[in-house]
């Protein structure tokens, strides 16, 4: 069997077109992201999280297991609390960026709303 030379110029249009090739995968408008999707979405919201945001609760009625631990975080530019209406929890001034926890331990359905503004309302209800 005779061998063939293969002329340099090919060879190097050959590497040349596989390493561009190569290099344009995974190029595009998501680099440096950190999301595969391109978008700016926000995070999706952890578990038993609740926002205050645009002067109220994201979530309305919130559903746990008792000795679950509930979070708020103020994402508001003014200060709001998280206040049980009998008072069995109360989160103080929370500033843009606090949060508070509290973790409930018993069955029932729990109301509360921002002593700073009455209109604010929600409640989390606690299962077995």
């Amino acid at each position: 069997m005779k061998l063939r030379w293969i002329p340099a110029g090919i060879v190097f249009a050959m590497w040349s077109t596989l390493f561009l090739a190569a290099c344009s995968k995974g190029s595009g408008s998501d680099y440096g992201s950190g999301s595969s999707s391109g978008g700016n979405n926000p995070p999706p919201a952890a578990a038993n999280t609740v926002n205050i945001s645009n002067m109220k609760f994201s979530i309305g009625s919130l559903t746990v297991s008792s000795g679950t631990t509930v979070t708020w975080i103020n994402d508001d530019d003014m200060a709001h609390t998280v206040t049980a209406d009998d008072n069995s929890f109360n989160s103080g001034s929370l500033k843009k960026g606090d949060s508070y926890k509290h973790t409930f331990s018993g069955a029932g359905t729990y109301p509360y709303h921002c002593t700073f503004h009455p209109t604010m309302k929600a409640n989390v209800v606690v299962s077995y």
